[in-house]
């Protein structure tokens, strides 16, 4: 009997044992606190356009394009596109250097046409009012779902057109009736 409790006090602590005072209900709490914050994150990722709408204020700049007027808006989102065309595409950017999607819309909207949009396309997802794909006018912010998650902001143009800055070839023109744009396609919104 010695020699068995002798072996026993000598052996080594296991350093993957779980320590003496763990015990499943850690664990399950653990689980629970990671659970919420999962089905927060989902719900977050919403595919349904936000029923509520902001306004887009007024900025002090000198844009001198009245959004309200299609020509006067295709004119000024031409000359945008020809200014910014070839820029490269950079998350979180806002100059020439690189401008991610909302930025280029940011940008677009404070200097053509002086109204302050949100930064991001989760906030200027919520401005205006939702429009019909059948009913885009110049100047109509479209959005698309790009994966699960992810959105992507334009403006509309005209004919079918829309700009942007694209993830791949910077800011450019692109076509809604491309088939990954009219596979993606979300929702439009007005803003006045």
């Amino acid at each position: 009997m010695s020699i068995i409790k002798t072996q026993a006090t000598n052996r080594k602590p296991d350093p993957c044992a779980a320590p003496a005072a763990w015990n499943c209900a850690d664990s399950l709490n653990g689980l629970s606190v990671l659970a919420a914050l999962l089905v927060l994150l989902l719900a977050g990722c919403s595919s349904v356009p936000p029923s509520h709408t902001l306004q887009a204020r007024p900025m002090a700049v000198n844009a001198t394009t009245n959004i309200d007027n299609p020509h006067s808006t295709v004119q000024a989102l031409r000359a945008q596109h020809s200014e910014w065309a070839g820029t490269p595409y950079r998350l979180g950017g806002m100059s020439k250097a690189g401008v991610d999607c909302s930025g280029f819309v940011w940008n677009t909207f404070a200097h053509r046409f002086g109204l302050d949009l949100p930064r991001t396309t989760d906030g200027q997802k919520q401005v205006g009012q939702v429009v019909a794909r059948d009913r885009l006018a110049p100047g109509d912010l479209v959005f698309f779902q790009t994966g699960y998650g992810k959105l992507h902001s334009g403006i509309y143009l005209e004919r079918g057109l829309f700009l942007h800055a694209s993830s791949s070839r910077g800011v450019m023109l692109s076509k809604l009736s491309n088939p990954y744009w009219r596979e993606n396609y979300w929702h439009a919104r007005r803003v006045r």
